[in-house]
This record gives structure tokens, C-alpha cells and sequence, in this order.
């Protein structure tokens, strides 16, 4: 069993798993690539019309990048390297000319909140929680999270949910708009499939037109700059003592 299990359907949906129940679906190089790879071939297959990421086990969608691989980065120049690799892997995400779902089966913190932020929907379980804890660590998003984030919602609702680094239940992300449906407990994945059928029952040709639409948008506004200038601003404070530190007594603990 790999790190990313891909399974395609018969019907056009294509389901990436994250699978590091371990490690909390946490996010390392080989994820990484395996995201790249992923991503580029739906967008290459033309029977493929919607992508959905999920994590393994119940208890973790994705909680960011692995601390316990990505702590011996202590320069600006040496986290640029991997938060730059992860923000073109996210805008490639985004940027998908196909409809792209997160299915919050469990925490999604930090990075997992960034890579949710670049699907088009979020689903979540009832008992999902998530946050962009980032500025906890002495960091901000650094994937390019709080771009595509002020995208999607309102600029108080996304500013609220950045610089307090709060946790929030999945309840309280349906109110203010970050997820878009909730689902029980008891099987997500088939909830989930039930929901995507409104969608599946399009052309691919009609679902990709749409998106289209919004990617010239983001095209024209300059999002990949925009994003690169965050992941840039992530890296300067990367180097700081304060996120070291917190870093330290994050894995110590």
C-alpha cells in the first residue's frame, strides 16, 4: 500500500487517499509527487470529470506538511524549496479544469486546510474539526492557502479563520461557507458519491466549460503570483526563532 491510493471510476470520479493514518495523512515529498502526478493525468483524461481528495482512517483528513520530515528546514532559501513545490502542486490543483472536491473525513489542520482551500467544494464529516493553525507554529499558510482561501469567501470570514488559528467544527465551517455539505458519521464516501451524482450526471465538456470560467478569472487577477508572494513571506518567517522553537515543543510534546 502506497502513501496515495488512486482509485478511478467508471462513472468519472477519480479518488485520491491520502494514506498516513500514522501520520495523520501528513503531507510529505513523495505525497507531494504523487499529487503532481495525479493531478496532471485527470486533467489529461477526458473520461475523468471530477477529482476528490480524502484521507485514511477516520480520524485525519490531512493534517499539513510531516513536522517530524520538514523540521530540518531552517533557512528562508531551504523551506522556499518545499513550500514552493507544494504551492505549484496546490495551483495546479486549482486551477483544474475539472470539478475538485475535499472530503473532510476527519482533522484537517494546517496544509490540510490550504489543500482543501483549493478544491472547489468541501464536504465534511459531522465530527471533522479543522483550522489554519499555522501562526501557532510562528508561520502562515505556505502553500498558498490564504490566496485561494479569500477566493472562496467573504474577506472577514477568511480573515477570521487565519489570524486567530483557531479550530473550528464542521458545523461552524457549513455556517460561514467553508464547507459546502455535511455528512454523518457512519459512511462518508457514500454520502459523498450521492452528493457528486448532480454533478457526475454532466458532460465532461459542460463541468470543464464552468471551470474554465473561473480559472480565466484567476488567470487575469494574477492568483499564482499572488500566491508565490505568500509562500514567499512564509519562508522569511520560516527562519525565525519563534517558529524553531515552536516547531521544537510541538514534536517534544
Amino acid at each position: 500500500m502506497g502513501k496515495v491510493l488512486i482509485e478511478r471510476k467508471d462513472n468519472g470520479v477519480v479518488w485520491l487517499t491520502i494514506n498516513r493514518p500514522e501520520k495523520r495523512n501528513a503531507i510529505d515529498f513523495d505525497v507531494m509527487d504523487s499529487f503532481k502526478s495525479t493531478i496532471d493525468e485527470v486533467a489529461r483524461n477526458k473520461k475523468d470529470k471530477v477529482l476528490v481528495i480524502t484521507g485514511a482512517g477516520e480520524k485525519a483528513f490531512c493534517s499539513g506538511g510531516d513536522l517530524s520530515e520538514f523540521h530540518n528546514l531552517h533557512t528562508k532559501d531551504e523551506a522556499y524549496r518545499m513550500l514552493s513545490k507544494m504551492g505549484a502542486i496546490l495551483y495546479s490543483l486549482v486551477t483544474l479544469p475539472k470539478p475538485t472536491v475535499a472530503l473532510l473525513n476527519g482533522a484537517a489542520i494546517g496544509g490540510g486546510c490550504e489543500i482543501a482551500s483549493a478544491c472547489d467544494f468541501r464536504l465534511a464529516s459531522e465530527n471533522a474539526k479543522f483550522g489554519f493553525v499555522q501562526g501557532r507554529l510562528g508561520i502562515t499558510t505556505g502553500w498558498g492557502g490564504a490566496t485561494m482561501l479569500l477566493e472562496k469567501l467573504p474577506f472577514a470570514k477568511a480573515m477570521n479563520m487565519l489570524m486567530t488559528a483557531n479550530r473550528f467544527t464542521a458545523q461552524e465551517g457549513y455556517e460561514f461557507g467553508f464547507i459546502n455539505k455535511l455528512l454523518s458519521s457512519q459512511n462518508v464516501k457514500a454520502e459523498a458519491e450521492a452528493w457528486l451524482e448532480a454533478y457526475i450526471s454532466q458532460s465532461a465538456g459542460v463541468l470543464e466549460a464552468y471551470k474554465k470560467t473561473a480559472i480565466r478569472k484567476w488567470e487575469r487577477t494574477d492568483l499564482r503570483d499572488r500566491m508565490f508572494e505568500e509562500i514567499n513571506q512564509c519562508s522569511i518567517l520560516w527562519e525565525s526563532d519563534e517558529h524553531h522553537d515552536a516547531v521544537k515543543s510541538f514534536l517534544d510534546a
